[in-house]
């Protein structure tokens, strides 16, 4: 809708006589359609943490990438970070993730908690 108001009013002009303005009316509608592209390559991501038996398995989905990681359940530490905007790192033996990404940043330290007893059993 945006592109079709732009485009009319470029072409009104156009036909008044102002003949650069439909270019550059082009030119916004392309970059409009990128800026579309951009977002919705991201609208998706997420991340998800299940546990399966023995195991922590984590789920990343950026831009369509799907990455999955599997930590042992019985050695996986939930730690707060202070440094990266407060993300919940998520260690165990040479492994390590930064989780969190998506959850607003006052509820990282209740979701860090609910992993912990999840992790436990409780």
């Amino acid at each position: 809708m945006l592109g079709a108001v732009s485009l009319g009013v470029a072409g009104f002009f156009w036909a008044q006589g102002a003949v650069l303005v439909l270019p550059f009316a082009c030119l916004e509608i392309a970059v409009l359609g990128i800026a579309f592209v951009v977002y919705a390559r991201h609208a998706t991501d997420a991340e998800v943490a299940t546990l399966e038996g023995d195991w922590l398995v984590v789920q990343l989905e950026t831009a369509g990438k799907v990455e999955h990681m599997r930590f042992p359940r019985a050695s996986v530490r939930v730690e707060p970070l202070e440094d990266e905007a407060n993300l919940i790192e998520l260690t165990a033996r040479d492994m390590r993730l930064c989780f969190g990404r998506h959850v607003r940043s006052e509820w990282r330290p209740m979701v860090a908690q609910e992993m912990r007893l999840a992790l436990r059993g409780m």
